[in-house]
């Protein structure tokens, strides 16, 4: 049984027992999430959604939240004498899917 769950602008597969990392949503460890964007569930048969499953909702506990490893990005023009390094460290929210209703 898996669902497909939209956050964020993206879409992740999800079963049960898995753990992802969505975008920060402010909310203390311990926590539940429901999340109500389905837009697939597989129960054995393939429910879609228009844009959503009516009444699929994906239950989360909220594990912790932090930040990512910096990602640097470094470019350079040869022979112009133009460089720019920038670095980026995105903010998560680490969740763990406990339940999908369908």
């Amino acid at each position: 049984m898996y669902a497909i769950i939209k956050n964020g602008g993206k879409q992740y597969r999800v079963t049960e027992g898995d753990e992802l990392s969505l975008d920060k949503m402010s909310l203390e460890a311990g926590s539940t999430l429901e999340i109500k964007e389905v837009l697939a569930v597989n129960t054995g048969e393939l429910k879609m959604g228009a844009p959503f499953v009516k009444g699929a909702v994906v239950t989360a506990e909220v594990i912790r939240e932090g930040r990512d490893k910096k990602v640097i990005t470094f470019k350079k023009r040869r022979r112009k004498d133009s460089k720019v390094k920038r670095g980026f460290r995105r903010d998560f929210t680490r969740i763990r899917i406990t339940k999908i209703a369908a």
